[in-house]
């Protein structure tokens, strides 16, 4: 989204080795972040340490705007999933983007909306106790993008991070999954093979 654009406008660009965090909870915003290249997940932590997974960001997309645009303290981490490269916009550059550019303007509302939408999706599923429920959900809402035939690269750890479901429980609940025919795996990985116009949604 836009890298281009930035990249030939000189805003300061960031690296963030894999595993190193971003911000964190609390922290105050100061910077709508762009990648440039690399991944990012946004998290929240338990007291036990685990993660779960709010969001993954890639290259060309955007995070942190939200806290940035309402001046409130960010309420997860952000970090890197490997070696990442990041632009960073201060509060009256982004807001100068957004003011001067009507199509980043209504880009960034489709992307705000698709966020909404997942996370509305999310809290509706993890009140679903069954899991076969709540994984096939999230991997057809994942899968949304791809063209038929594309595998779904998203490992099984990441799974269960987003569902909040245990690794095992993923594992083995994508194999009976494929083995009742509602999913279709090669080689292991998850391939969308369709859409059904009649369900809304990606036959998987």
């Amino acid at each position: 989204m836009y890298i281009q654009y930035l990249t030939a406008h000189n805003f300061k660009i960031t690296f963030y080795k894999k595993g190193e965090v971003i911000y964190e909870p609390g922290q105050h915003p100061k910077y709508a972040y762009f990648i440039k290249s690399g991944e990012v997940r946004m998290a929240t932590v338990n007291q036990d340490g685990r993660e779960f997974i709010q969001g993954v960001f890639k290259s060309k997309q955007l995070f942190g705007e939200p806290a940035l645009l309402l001046d409130r303290p960010y309420l997860a981490y952000t970090i890197a999933s490997r070696d990442t490269e990041v632009i960073q916009l201060d509060k009256p550059a982004f807001l100068k983007m957004i003011a001067e550019n009507s199509d980043f303007s209504m880009d960034l509302i489709m992307t705000m909306s698709k966020r909404l939408f997942y996370k509305s999706m999310m809290l509706e599923e993890l009140a679903n106790e069954q899991a076969e429920h709540r994984l096939f959900t999230l991997i057809n809402y994942l899968s949304q993008d791809l063209e038929n035939g594309a595998t779904l690269n998203i490992t099984r750890q990441t799974l269960a991070d987003m569902s909040g479901l245990r690794v095992e429980t993923v594992i083995r609940t994508i194999k009976k999954l494929a083995a009742g025919g509602e999913l279709k795996l090669i080689r292991g990985k998850i391939v969308k093979t369709g859409y059904d116009a009649d369900h809304k949604m990606d036959v998987l």
